[in-house]
């Protein structure tokens, strides 16, 4: 859980290089270092939501017990898909999508709707990351 809080965290950062460097502007270099493994860091986060997601959708029965679990986990499982698919995208469409040219136009069109987000996505990230690593220690 530790290690899904800090990468949750590096990918929010990774997505959302903006809003860091405005606020500190001495990011840069950790920045361009994240670049180079920001796909596969995408597609490995995005495989992650993408089984989270399954997890939470199978364990609904949960919701009576432990609502805010619940929702907790279905909330960072659909952040983790979302934004691992924005950022790994060119990894993905490189190795599935492009097969097809018809999976390659609808990942494309996907992609379009979701680039606008990918900021707000990072923010997202960078807060439950951080949320979810004061919760753990308390």
């Amino acid at each position: 859980m530790i290690i899904t809080c800090i990468i949750l965290i590096v990918l929010g950062i990774a997505a959302a290089p903006s809003i860091i460097l405005s606020k500190k502007p001495n990011a840069k270099d950790i920045l361009d270092k994240l670049v180079p493994f920001q796909g596969w860091l995408g597609v490995i986060i995005c495989i992650i939501g993408i089984w989270s997601l399954i997890g939470s959708i199978m364990g609904i029965k949960v919701v009576g017990q432990a609502p805010f679990y619940w929702l907790a986990g279905l909330i960072v499982s659909l952040v983790e898909a979302v934004l691992g698919f924005i950022m790994g995208f060119n990894l993905i469409n490189k190795y599935l999508l492009s097969h097809s040219p018809a999976t390659e136009e609808k990942g494309l069109k996907l992609m379009a709707k979701l680039q606008p987000m990918q900021e707000k996505l990072g923010i997202a990230a960078i807060i439950i990351g951080v949320i979810a690593l004061i919760i753990i220690f308390i």
